[in-house]
């Protein structure tokens, strides 16, 4: 069996209400709204990985406020006939605040779409788990964050 571990780093960016997503497309389905962020290249800084992410998803530069959490998910798959994987995936998830860029879609990448969500209209989008692990994080940090 193959082992896998990803290292990934997500930021939550809330402000006047709203969240932002990216969306990932979904070739054989639904997409599927995201928080914006992705894996950790070698010998990256997760700080570096969560800002690089955000720019290269939604276009805009931010300022990491704070670590929310970590989140790890464990599992085992078959991916087709191969050989099983077994799955092992630490996301790191940080605050952070827009501080410039401008909002514009990824081009050839692993979203195709950014926006600003309400928090409200979020329980009705359809998203990835990550989304409501980000939210709770973001929502349970200490008064004063």
């Amino acid at each position: 069996m193959r082992q896998r571990l990803r290292v990934a780093a997500y930021a939550v960016c809330v402000r006047d209400g709203q969240i932002l997503l990216a969306r990932s497309p979904a070739p054989d389905g639904t997409p599927e709204w995201v928080v914006p962020g992705g894996g950790m290249e070698h010998g990256e800084d997760p700080y570096d990985t969560v800002r690089r992410e955000v720019e290269e998803e939604t276009g805009y530069r931010i300022e990491v406020t704070g670590l929310l959490g970590v989140d790890s998910s464990h599992r085992v798959f078959r991916n087709g006939f191969g050989p099983a994987v077994d799955h092992h995936a630490v996301r790191l998830v940080y605050e952070g605040r827009v501080i410039g860029g401008e909002l514009r879609y990824e081009v050839n990448g692993s979203t195709d779409l950014a926006a600003w969500q309400d928090l409200d209209a979020v329980p009705a989008l359809a998203r990835i788990s990550m989304v409501d692990i980000a939210l709770r994080m973001w929502r349970e940090r200490p008064l004063g964050s």
